[in-house]
């Protein structure tokens, strides 16, 4: 498969960038070693200048890491989602999983060197790669590829409780060990649909386009991409237990 052109609707998308002091005058020669790589993310998101983290964006290709660090991996995830096909006004435009093997090495990349993995719920990406598929409200799951040396824990969690504008319904893959895995608000989160557009369009129909899509602008998608940083931070902290 050929590589996607471009990644400007990654999952891990952010607005917000900046380096970790805020200042103009904060120089590398200060800032902490690198401890995690952050694969699959905008050059200007939201892991742009984080304190010891090193990004893999399309220009650096993250298919190609080879460690050493333990990952964050928001590998893309539009051809393993609902609307894989494509728009609905032009159908049959892609393939099932047609990502250029973005998932699959971000798989491997968490799998080999350990940190977590993040996807919609319900990604289609699962099935294809025989991975458990994890039940809402029922914390960390443990499972495996056929073998106890290659466990892995996986757990639904939705963004919205992390500062998310939408619920935002979450899988993450995680191989670190099971103790140190962090408790997580687990909970389903109530439907954020306004009154207003609710009487506009019906329950059902609000429902289906979702409070982002409500959000004018040119930047919606990567509003409903973004990751917030209170989950960055989460993850990350994810990702560096696996190297403790």
């Amino acid at each position: 498969m050929t590589a996607p052109s471009k990644f400007k609707t990654l999952c891990g998308r952010s607005g917000q960038s900046g380096d970790a002091s805020g200042s103009p005058f904060f120089s590398a020669a200060f800032a902490p070693p690198v401890d995690v790589a952050a694969l699959f993310v905008e050059p200007d998101g939201c892991y742009a200048g984080a304190p010891g983290v090193d990004t893999w964006d399309e220009a650096r290709d993250a298919r190609t890491y080879s460690g050493p660090h333990p990952v964050v991996a928001h590998p893309p995830c539009q051809r393993w989602g609902r609307f894989w096909r494509g728009s609905t006004r032009k159908p049959h435009q892609y393939k099932l999983g047609d990502d250029g093997g973005c998932f699959e090495a971000a798989l491997r990349a968490v799998l080999t060197w350990g940190g977590v993995l993040e996807h919609p719920a319900h990604s289609k990406a699962w099935h294809a790669f025989g991975l458990c598929k994890p039940e809402a409200g029922k914390g960390w799951q443990r499972s495996d590829m056929g073998h106890p040396s290659s466990g892995y824990s996986v757990c639904y969690v939705e963004q919205g409780h992390y500062g998310h504008a939408s619920r935002k319904p979450t899988w993450l893959l995680a191989n670190v060990q099971p103790g140190v895995l962090p408790v997580l608000n687990w909970a389903k989160g109530e439907q954020r649909l306004p009154a207003w557009m609710i009487e506009r369009y019906g329950y059902e129909k609000a429902r289906r386009i979702g409070v982002v899509a409500m959000v004018g602008g040119k930047n919606k998608t990567a509003i409903r991409n973004a990751t917030p940083e209170p989950f960055r931070d989460l993850l990350l902290s994810i990702a560096r237990s696996a190297a403790s």
